[in-house]
């Protein structure tokens, strides 16, 4: 189903069934005799090679340019590679390289440390996300200190700026994921240095340490103090963008579901997602993130079979009266835009979840 607009999605509630969880039995058979869970190492080693040699080779043309404001399009470059090697240490978090666990999660590790963010933080926090999309109380996407994503969040006692501010949330959402690399550097250093549980956190910290210290000064050893601080403006702004406009068409605008409710797996992954139509050429720029359907339903299957997966999942939900949710990728940020500038101005449901309508009305 084409997304034309947010509530279409109350109108397509899917029909009772006396065992929904053997809807995803069946279709978990299928995707495996289809070969679409069979691991791609061609495809993952020649990532895994190229993308630190490509990050290798721009230090490399950073260092030989020097002191020159023609760094500022290399501060663009960085950020473009830093996203990419983000995306493969998401799918190395998600089991897709390796089939052992410990090669994935060193994989993520080292990756997470080219790029200056902690595994351990980002896999506790998009465990919890996957775990519960979209639902109230339990995924922490949409529980943020700027953003508010129900009629709850936006009517929270704030300061007189703050709550102008979430009135007019829509309008601000896009520059605000110009500050989320720096964002999410400090929250990976915040969560090493915390008493919580963390596994590997020597290692973590020394990853840490060498990418952020190492990498400031470097930038400011070419670099005039001016030219750096405007360096590293565009390069966290941009890394920080590109992050954020890859993931924010993935649920936001999506239904919500209430806290404590309970849904089969099949329906909790696929009512609460979204997926982002296009061609190879995006999937290389999304990191597969436009297939977030069948990522949801199948987080370990390796990124180049979910465009195979695409026609087949989408059928079978079909069949089974589950509704499909893809648009174009223009189209999907118009309804995040709309959704979260009706939620600033205090609309109350704006995306009621299709099965709490259909419970309702019974």
């Amino acid at each position: 189903m084409d997304e034309a607009s947010g509530t279409r999605l109350e109108a397509a509630a899917p029909a009772a069934r006396t065992n929904p969880n053997s809807d995803f039995t069946e279709l978990a058979r299928l995707v495996k005799s289809a070969g679409l869970m069979r691991r791609r190492y061609g495809y993952y080693w020649t990532k895994l090679i190229v993308v630190p040699m490509s990050v290798a080779a721009a230090i490399a043309v950073f260092i030989w340019i020097g002191d020159s404001w023609w760094q500022m399009f290399t501060a663009a470059v960085f950020a473009f590679l830093f996203t990419q090697t983000a995306f493969l240490g998401h799918d190395a978090a998600h089991r897709q390289i390796f089939r052992s666990g410990k090669w994935n999660d060193w994989t993520s590790l080292v990756l997470g440390g080219i790029v200056g963010m902690s595994y351990g933080w980002w896999q506790h926090k998009h465990t919890r996300h996957h775990a519960n999309p979209n639902q109230l109380g339990a995924d922490p996407d949409i529980e943020l200190p700027v953003v508010a994503f129900t009629p709850e969040q936006a009517a929270r006692d704030r300061a007189a700026f703050s709550q102008w501010v979430i009135a007019h949330q829509g309008v601000f959402f896009f520059p605000i994921l110009l500050l989320e690399g720096l964002s999410l550097h400090a929250s990976s250093v915040h969560r090493v240095l915390a008493r919580e549980h963390l596994a590997h956190r020597p290692i973590e910290i020394a990853f840490l340490a060498v990418r952020i210290v190492g990498y400031l000064a470097l930038v400011f050893l070419v670099l005039s103090p001016d030219k750096a601080a405007v360096f590293l403006a565009i390069q966290l702004g941009l890394f920080g963008f590109y992050m954020g406009m890859s993931f924010a068409p993935n649920h936001k605008g999506m239904p919500l579901v209430p806290k404590g409710m309970k849904l089969d797996f099949l329906r909790r992954q696929a009512l609460m997602s979204r997926n982002i139509r296009g061609n190879r050429v995006l999937d290389f720029v999304m990191g597969g993130l436009n297939y977030q359907i069948e990522h949801h339903l199948f987080p370990s299957m390796p990124r180049p079979h979910l465009r195979r997966a695409a026609p087949l999942i989408a059928g079978y939900l079909r069949e089974h009266d589950v509704p499909y949710t893809q648009t174009t990728l223009w189209r999907s940020y118009v309804i995040v835009f709309r959704y979260i500038n009706r939620v600033g101005l205090g609309e109350r449901d704006p995306f009621e979840c299709p099965l709490v309508a259909q419970r309702a009305s019974i």
